[in-house]
């Protein structure tokens, strides 16, 4: 077995296995609102957990449609309309707890619902956003506003980007809180809650708010390459949580509700993210709070909080606390120019994985492709072309030194002649015979090998980016994130039926045209170059590109677009250089000798 067969199946059999390993690893793929707030401390410490509250199931209906309609009619509302969200309101307890994205829907029917994000208690998988004054000194439980505090409207009839809401609240005791809401063309509202002391004495209490979710969200993927649960970041460390970590916060009934307790000091921000959506709480850059985590097992209610230190007010002051709150869904431009705008590693709410330093690049390189192209299927395949681009100076000498290492096979036999059984000298023979020809053997295999950083890379990038999400390219193949959905039981997208269902059976057996064009690819790679003579690197040779084509045939059909291009790509370079370097690989000769070995095993 030559040197260049060597390198060619270790770097073949290396990617096989990782590949492997990642296709076996990352398969492709109510209760009663809380109450009011225990009391703080003088130092703005809030004892056991925030929000204790009960939760008790929602009343059977026939349906979540009919679930969610009962629930948005139980309270008054005020409605939500800007460009990208519908949603409302209630007045009880000032809570943004429906919110729907206008640009997304949940599949590519025509007719599908558009993505809800968040939901009032009463419907599955509730998750909604509270704000409120916990109390301190001075103050009881009924005289600060809660998660059931009935506001009132001060002014405003929908929550529009140009039109805010506000809302007024008065104990009856000497304090008025007040509330504006705003929202910005994105997924930002802007929640500012004040408070006037017109009575006699001091009072203390603190502003918080809070994104409370019901039991995990029943579209989640459980991928292992994907992270679902709590985000967020406090004073530039990045805290990603598993649900199955919260948990860990249960509340204890002899106990008490024990958190998570975080102390950002300057800047931070803390919420749940999901595959493509999050709900986050951005208090104002530069200002200290305590970012809280914890899970009631009893009422099934993960939680986090952003509260802020504890305000003490004289007669006749009043003290305003301005917070964010994101939700919506994970779009880089919008959440870039937020974190250009003063919310720190803001962009790190998206999921880039180990290989960020390779993911954000290519994303960020992608993301611009696409915007002058205006399809993402060829902005892969223009990032493809850059990439192999930037790689060419080291394909270029792997190519030429493979081409030498062809030059040098007449003496390469003669060693083999000569040395006989004597390994030894045949070994330094040949390494004579590199380094007089300056002939790297090992040069070869290289591309490849750095073909599987780039691969994981993209992969996450078309798995966790919402950008790829429902992108299309062109005929059937509308949503590059999702495997191709063509096959020979609808000839290839030509018949009006759907492909097997992604992942079963009949999808592996019966692939589509995508994973059939990446086999035939990479069969034509291999036929720039003789088969070996060798039976077991034949067979080898033989079964590799359609082994792959079978395993990456339920990967993205983005991700097949782009190892299609590569491909194409390297078959050419490869080509043009060796012949270049005076060495013409025979391709369709080849191909020929390749049929003739099989005719001769059948007659034998």
């Amino acid at each position: 077995m030559d040197d260049q067969n060597k390198n060619l199946i270790l770097a073949t059999a290396l990617s096989f296995i990782v590949i492997l390993v990642w296709f076996v690893l990352f398969p492709p793929p109510e209760p009663e609102i809380p109450v009011n707030q225990p009391p703080v401390a003088q130092d703005g410490t809030v004892p056991q957990a925030s929000v204790p509250g009960t939760a008790t199931p929602p009343a059977s209906v026939a349906t979540p449609a009919d679930a969610r309609a009962a629930a948005l009619s139980e309270d008054t509302r005020i409605p939500i309309d800007t460009a990208k969200l519908t949603g409302t309101i209630s007045l009880l307890g000032g809570r943004i707890d429906d919110l729907s994205l206008k640009d997304y829907r949940v599949s590519l029917d025509e007719d599908a619902e558009i993505v809800t994000v968040l939901s009032p208690v009463g419907t599955p998988g509730a998750f909604y956003a509270l704000y409120g004054w916990a109390p301190g000194a001075g103050l009881a439980l009924e005289d600060v506003p809660g998660a059931n505090t009935l506001w009132q409207i001060e002014s405003g009839e929908v929550l529009s980007e140009d039109s805010p809401l506000h809302l007024v609240w008065d104990n009856g005791k000497g304090q008025v809180f007040r509330r504006e809401v705003s929202v910005d063309p994105d997924y930002m509202f802007t929640v500012t809650q004040s408070v006037e002391n017109t009575a006699d004495g001091t009072v203390s209490l603190a502003p918080y708010g809070i994104l409370a979710r019901h039991g995990q969200p029943q579209d989640m993927k459980n991928f292992f390459i994907l992270h679902e649960g709590v985000v967020g970041m406090a004073d530039g460390e990045l805290a990603e949580i598993d649900y199955d970590d919260v948990t860990e916060y249960a509340i204890n009934p002899n106990e008490g509700a024990r958190a998570e307790v975080t102390q950002v000091s300057a800047n931070g921000w803390i919420g749940f993210t999901d595959h493509f959506w999050m709900s986050t709480l951005v208090p104002a850059p530069g200002s200290a709070f305590k970012s809280v985590v914890k899970y009631d097992d009893r009422r099934d209610i993960y939680q986090t909080e952003a509260v802020l230190p504890t305000r003490t007010l004289a007669p006749g002051q009043s003290v305003t606390a301005t917070t964010q709150l994101f939700s919506g869904a994970k779009e880089w431009e919008a959440i870039r120019s937020y974190e250009q705008g003063g919310i720190e590693g803001f962009l790190d709410s998206i999921d880039w994985g180990w290989f960020f330093f390779l993911t954000k690049p290519i994303f960020w390189l992608l993301h611009e492709i696409n915007a002058m192209i205006g399809n993402m299927g060829w902005a892969i395949i223009g990032l493809t072309l850059i990439i192999k681009a930037l790689l060419f100076p080291l394909a270029y000498k792997s190519y030429v030194s493979m081409a030498k290492m062809k030059e040098l096979q007449p003496q390469m036999e003669k060693l083999k002649e000569s040395a006989g059984d004597d390994r030894q000298k045949l070994q330094q023979g040949m390494m004579e015979l590199y380094k007089k020809e300056k002939v790297n053997p090992a040069a070869g295999c290289l591309p490849i090998l750095l073909q599987i950083p780039i691969f994981f890379s993209l992969y996450k990038v078309i798995f966790v980016t919402i950008e790829l999400r429902h992108a299309p390219f062109f005929g059937p193949f509308q949503d590059l994130s999702a495997p191709d959905p063509t096959s020979l039981l609808n000839l290839f997208g030509l018949l009006p039926n759907a492909g097997p269902e992604p992942g079963s059976i009949m999808a592996l057996i019966f692939i589509g045209i995508l994973p059939l064009l990446l086999g035939i690819s990479m069969w034509l790679q291999q036929k720039l170059n003789p088969a070996p003579t060798d039976a077991t690197q034949q067979m080898i040779f033989a079964w590799m590109p359609w082994v792959f084509m079978f395993m990456l045939g339920g990967f993205a059909s983005g991700l097949v677009v782009y190892w299609i291009a590569n491909n194409t790509i390297t078959f050419t370079q490869q080509y043009l250089i060796m012949r270049s370097q005076g060495y013409k690989p025979d391709v369709f000769g080849n191909i020929k000798s390749g049929f003739k070995r099989k005719q001769k095993s059948a007659e034998k």
